[in-house]
């Protein structure tokens, strides 16, 4: 219905197009990172370039819709650096960060309440307001045995390179090979001395300076900025399927990404890990192997995908599900600005 690289000036009737989400993901097996050999891809998203179309990106953020922006100088600028030999050894020294271990390529994000005790019921299942059709929710009795899905650790750069680039040393790392993941946090206003986090990186405000605490295209509401997060994906890493509440600009520095999206009206077909739970906001579902007899509801999600570039930026709007794949060893940095109102009804029908 339009044409993704050269969109009109204003969002067309039910952007962005979707497919059901069973197609995408049996045409490209989320755990093979090499791109199909017919190189197909279900994008929905328009591609604005920043120069030529900074006015149609305009329209389509302020209808809060998501799209992709390529070719802007500064994150261009950004991304030649970081994949300069040696300059990420330089700028990151010898600190050490958050970093994550997963015994497989699958990370689950988790934050275990204190006291954190399931209780009988709790978990179980419940229905939407004014659908028949039950949202999932694992119960008590299968969550009781829940254990920490990876591990934190706190590493340098190099140490994490070392466990990360084993593919360019030749060796194979298959989806049940352990895996690392990378993180650094620039405070900004959450946190002005670095009090946010242990080593924090603070320099990312100069290293970005489009994700600066002021209006631009990326950052709507500057007082509500949370800050800079990078996380620095190893070949083959799943962040599994989640929503985040508030406004995201996602920017790819080195590497490649693949997202898959999904609407916020999505959540009911999703298996959505309900409050409470240390996952809470993540789908139930493994997308790599999905239990349809468990979830049958999941068969009828729809979504789309979407591969980001070394310079390219994701603008996601509030509420909205992304499940990420890593195709190579990457960077990739994010910046959150404030809630937007459009999609918090889906998501409080689904219990959030």
């Amino acid at each position: 219905p339009y044409d993704i690289y050269n969109c009109p000036a204003h969002p067309p009737k039910n952007y962005p197009y979707a497919w059901n989400l069973l197609k995408v993901l049996n045409h490209w097996q989320p755990d093979d990172p090499t791109l199909p050999e017919d190189r197909k891809v279900f994008q929905g998203l328009c591609i604005f370039d920043y120069e030529r179309d900074y006015d149609k990106a305009i329209n389509y953020r302020r209808k809060e819709l998501p799209f992709v922006v390529v070719n802007d100088p500064q994150a261009k600028e950004t991304a030649k650096r970081w994949n300069a030999p040696g300059y990420m050894e330089q700028m990151l020294g010898g600190v050490k960060h958050r970093a994550e271990y997963s015994e497989s390529n699958h990370f689950l994000y988790w934050n275990k309440p204190r006291g954190f005790k399931p209780e009988k019921g709790r978990f179980g299942r419940r229905r939407m307001n004014g659908d028949r059709n039950p949202l999932h929710a694992p119960s008590a009795e299968e969550i009781k045995d829940w254990k920490e899905p990876t591990t934190m650790l706190r590493m340098t750069y190099k140490e994490w390179l070392s466990h990360a680039n084993l593919t360019a040393t030749g060796e194979v790392v298959g989806p049940d090979d352990p895996h690392y993941y990378f993180r650094l946090i620039g405070c900004g206003e959450t946190g002005p001395q670095g009090e946010c986090d242990q080593g924090s990186s603070e320099y990312l405000f100069d290293e970005l300076p489009f994700f600066q605490p002021r209006e631009t295209l990326y950052v709507v509401d500057p007082l509500e900025q949370k800050g800079i997060h990078c996380r620095f994906g190893m070949h083959g890493v799943i962040a599994e399927n989640h929503f985040d509440q508030s406004r995201n600009a996602i920017v790819v520095l080195g590497g490649e990404r693949r997202y898959i999206l999904s609407h916020p009206n999505q959540c009911r077909y999703l298996s959505l890990l309900p409050k409470g739970h240390p996952s809470a906001r993540h789908s139930a579902v493994d997308w790599s192997d999905p239990d349809l007899d468990t979830y049958p509801e999941f068969a009828e999600a729809m979504g789309n995908e979407v591969v980001l570039q070394a310079g390219d930026v994701l603008y996601l709007p509030t509420n909205w599900f992304h499940y990420i794949i890593s195709l190579s060893l990457n960077f990739q940095c994010n910046t959150r600005s404030g809630v937007t109102p459009e999609y918090l009804r889906p998501l409080r029908e689904c219990g959030f």
